[in-house]
């Protein structure tokens, strides 16, 4: 079988935006945190992307929707807020950024428990190099000042890649109904958390500056319509696999972004464990592009 065409110069323009996108997206949602606790700052973006995508949203299958609401609370609840949590409590950008991809080899890891999906001996040894690249990493000394966020994102990978599982048999959804509908079921749990572990958020909400609402309106309209909408594009033209290890850009641009706007310093361990964890992804990218076969369905960004 003939393989597909590789990428062309105007979809890797495409590719470029949407790693921009999503790796800016740490930037001014770490400023918004500062404002904004994480619970209601993901409300706040869910809020923003719910009502912009309420037009657009098609009805899922019959029998889709417990499917569709498990997904809504992995994703929109736990995966997103517990990644702001983890941003907020890192004292920079680099490490969460970096941490987050390895959600991909959870994901493998879980479609082949859940799905019975089977992956090769590289692709479990890139699985391992992939974590032992957190580990690695986890000794950096800006990331043992802050081991909850090490932690916290960990967890939140591990819900990314549940959800991603969970996604892969949701049927007669494009990716703006996925996006509109996890966003709205997502809404009042987020709330009801934040008014919970953040008491007396909501009602400083008014004092936020422009800074936090821009944040969340980057993180709604640039980070989610922009880069997803992108990302559908790429993958209506090219298998999934095909687009998914030009991805990995967005994680080093995000690292770039914190040496040079949020003032980080990474160390050794960081840069060596963070190849690590970078180069387990994008060895399990490539062995399901020579399978034809996609390891994520959409891959996420923060």
């Amino acid at each position: 079988m003939a393989r597909a065409p590789g990428l062309g110069g105007r979809d890797l323009v495409l590719v470029l935006l949407i790693c921009l996108a999503w790796a800016g997206n740490f930037l001014t949602s770490a400023l918004a945190l500062r404002e904004i606790p994480p619970f209601l700052f993901t409300a706040l973006r869910f809020a923003i992307l719910g009502l912009a995508l309420l037009p657009f949203l098609k009805r899922p299958a019959p029998g889709q929707w417990p499917r569709l609401v498990l997904v809504g609370l992995c994703l929109g609840v736990l995966h997103f807020g517990l990644s702001f949590t983890a941003l907020k409590f890192a004292g920079d950008l680099s490490s969460p950024a970096i941490v987050m991809q390895s959600y991909v080899p959870m994901t493998a890891l879980l479609g082949w428990a859940m799905l019975g999906e089977r992956f090769g001996w590289r692709t479990g040894l890139a699985i391992g190099v992939s974590f032992a690249g957190v580990l690695v990493l986890g000794f950096d000394p800006i990331v043992l000042d802050h081991p909850a966020s090490l932690v916290t994102m960990l967890v939140s990978a591990v819900f990314l890649a549940l959800g991603t599982v969970l996604m892969k048999r949701l049927q007669g959804l494009d990716v703006f109904s996925q996006q509109g509908f996890i966003a709205l079921i997502a809404l009042a749990p987020l709330l009801a958390v934040s008014a919970i572990v953040e008491p007396g958020a909501i009602a400083r909400l008014g004092q936020a500056s422009w800074v936090a609402w821009a944040g969340a309106a980057y993180a709604a309209f640039l980070s989610s319509l922009l880069g997803h909408g992108l990302f559908y594009v790429l993958v209506k033209r090219h298998p999934v696999a095909q687009v998914t290890p030009w991805l990995l850009i967005s994680p080093v641009l995000a690292v770039v972004l914190g040496i040079v706007f949020w003032g980080d310093r990474p160390g050794p361990r960081l840069l060596v464990g963070g190849a690590m964890v970078l180069g387990g992804v994008l060895i399990i990218a490539l062995r399901a592009l020579s399978k034809a076969r996609p390891v994520a369905t959409v891959p996420e960004e923060i």
